[in-house]
């Protein structure tokens, strides 16, 4: 199993009484069903709600990873090279938190989890840049690229013909 390291920041210690923004940001494991993806995002959404307040999302997307993380338990190990992200940025209490962090470091079909002190401002930039990604991928690149490429190319093969005439 995979070592958790916890790192004490001074003036953050758990269980303070104030209210923070955190961004909650985990991958699930890419063979779960889709229907078990949402299952799962959903029960980690509804503990969330449970304790804080949810500001903003980004549901489940399939991603392949930068680098193959694995996870070792009492099968053996599993390489993972692709993964469903997801992120869920909050606002709760100290004690909320731990709750939350503590949840997300429990679940199995979690193959890895980050969680960060945020700002509301910076949580709702986090949704509006996941609009324009998600809006990116929907749309083919590889057209647009080879139109760009067409119409840059005919004004230098005009002015090629003019040179070589």
């Amino acid at each position: 199993m995979a070592k958790k390291e916890v790192i004490e920041i001074e003036g953050l210690e758990g269980g303070d009484a104030e209210t923070r923004v955190y961004e909650l940001g985990f991958h699930l494991d890419p063979e779960l069903p889709q229907e078990e993806v949402k299952k799962t995002y959903q029960a980690i959404h509804d503990a969330i709600s449970g304790s804080g307040t949810v500001i903003a999302e980004g549901e489940p997307t399939k991603i392949p990873l930068a680098y193959t993380m694995y996870r070792s338990d009492t099968k053996g190990r599993r390489d993972y090279d692709s993964a469903y992200f997801c992120w869920i940025a909050y606002e709760a209490d100290g004690a909320a938190h731990d709750k939350i962090v503590a949840m997300a470091g429990s679940e199995v079909r979690v193959i890895r989890f980050i969680d960060l002190r945020t700002t509301v401002e910076g949580a709702k930039h986090s949704a509006e840049m996941h609009e324009l990604f998600a809006k990116a991928a929907l749309e083919d690149p590889f057209q647009e690229e080879i139109a760009e490429t067409e119409l840059e190319a005919a004004p230098v093969r005009e002015e090629a013909k003019e040179e070589a005439a």
